[in-house]
């Protein structure tokens, strides 16, 4: 999945998702104000954690969330059944993403209180029973590829691109019908 991350006006982000099923969707975002998009901090997070049932991977597995919409392409026939499945089936790990890249988005906008391996392990004991599965040199590795891609997005003006690749291997499972 290629995920295209553009500066839009006002304080506007688009990000435009290209599925491997051959659907494009935009994602809206709000938060220009930050040194990084809220967006682009879960991607990252998500793929440097390896967390396939986050935000990222429900989308490459057919998840539409409200934000999103289709610009183009054919959807499955049961694609919004099939949308919902995978968010529920998944939203514990999508808490889980939601909290860890808030605390990384925290650190590469430079507003984090305390120290970045502290606050991960933290959050992480909050929303997980699982013992906290990374050491403290990848969670450093993940916030220096999310400043690294915030230096570029600082870079950039109105309609100028970031891609960012999803890789395959992270999509959430799909969670079978019932009959």
């Amino acid at each position: 999945m290629r995920l295209v991350f553009t500066p839009a006006e006002g304080d506007r982000c688009r990000v435009v998702v290209h599925r491997r099923d051959g659907v494009t969707l935009e994602m809206r975002s709000y938060d220009r104000k930050f040194r990084v998009p809220h967006d682009l901090a879960h991607a990252v997070t998500e793929r440097e954690l390896r967390l396939g049932a986050g935000v990222f991977g429900c989308i490459a597995a057919g998840a539409l969330f409200t934000s999103m919409r289709v610009l183009t392409g054919s959807p499955r026939h049961d694609a919004a059944a099939r949308s919902a499945r995978i968010i529920k089936a998944n939203a514990r790990s999508i808490t889980t993403a939601e909290a860890l890249s808030g605390v990384l988005h925290e650190a590469a906008n430079g507003t984090l209180s305390r120290p970045l391996f502290t606050k991960v392990r933290e959050v992480w004991g909050i929303v997980e029973e699982r013992t906290f599965p990374y050491d403290e040199a990848t969670v450093t590795a993940t916030a220096e590829t999310l400043r690294t891609l915030a230096d570029v997005w600082s870079g950039l003006t109105v309609g100028e691109e970031l891609a960012f690749m999803w890789p395959p291997a992270l999509t959430a499972p799909i969670p079978t019908t019932r009959r």
